[in-house]
């Protein structure tokens, strides 16, 4: 690693990122804030830099890779870093974002931060798209446990031989007829949602807004 290396901090938020750059000679110093904004960060390189003299760091988290790939494109190198492997001093409560920053520029250039594997676009895509199934399961399965209890509380049961999310099932729920309105099952978007998820992640298709909306109004949150 060369003497004149600088390296720099980020604690990321939604809007602003926190900045703190650890210098050769060894000072930890504050740089304030910059907007969370792509012409922002250029303006930052460009101000400490020749990038080939920067090593950069942020903590992973939910705003993914974005802030990594514009640095790469910079020529900066950066490190995405795992949060729960950094180290805490025993008795540090006090948490702020200007700390965090002069805490990763400090632990970056001591060595004593992990960085994490940060995936292509390839990985990162279908990464999207596990988690996406994994909601649209957890959707599924907690409406199922509303509908099974809706007709447990009337003693509507199926026919003898009839297995419960099946296709004989969901259209049995579809003949269901109630005298009152406000007892009436949303099963028209509920069972639409179920049928064509059996049929495959490809399949399946949003309900339109309205919809969904109703079935919030008649299942509740």
């Amino acid at each position: 690693m060369k003497k004149d290396t600088r390296h720099v901090g980020l604690d990321v938020d939604s809007e602003k990122i926190a900045v703190a750059v650890a210098e050769p000679g060894g000072e930890v110093r504050s740089l304030g804030t910059i907007p969370y904004s792509s012409e922002a960060v250029r303006r930052l390189v460009k101000k400490l830099g020749p990038a080939s003299r920067l090593r950069v760091c942020y903590e992973a988290g939910p705003h993914g890779y974005g802030l990594y790939w514009q640095l790469a494109k910079l020529g900066v190198h950066c490190d995405v870093v795992a949060p729960t492997l950094v180290p805490v001093k025993s008795g540090d409560r006090v948490k702020t974002n200007r700390r965090d920053a002069e805490k990763l520029a400090r632990c970056y250039r001591s060595g004593d931060l992990t960085a994490v594997w940060v995936p292509d676009a390839a990985h990162e895509a279908l990464r999207d798209l596990v988690r996406a199934r994994e909601v649209a399961k957890k959707d599924q399965l907690r409406a199922r446990h509303r509908l099974g209890k809706f007709l447990l509380r009337r003693g509507l049961r199926a026919a003898a031989g009839v297995r419960s999310w099946t296709a004989k099932h969901l259209l049995w729920v579809k003949t269901l007829r109630f005298e009152h309105a406000a007892k009436r099952p949303p099963s028209s978007t509920t069972c639409t949602r179920w049928s064509t998820r059996r049929r495959g992640w490809r399949g399946w298709r949003e309900p339109s807004t309205r919809r969904s909306s109703r079935c919030r109004r008649r299942c509740g949150p």
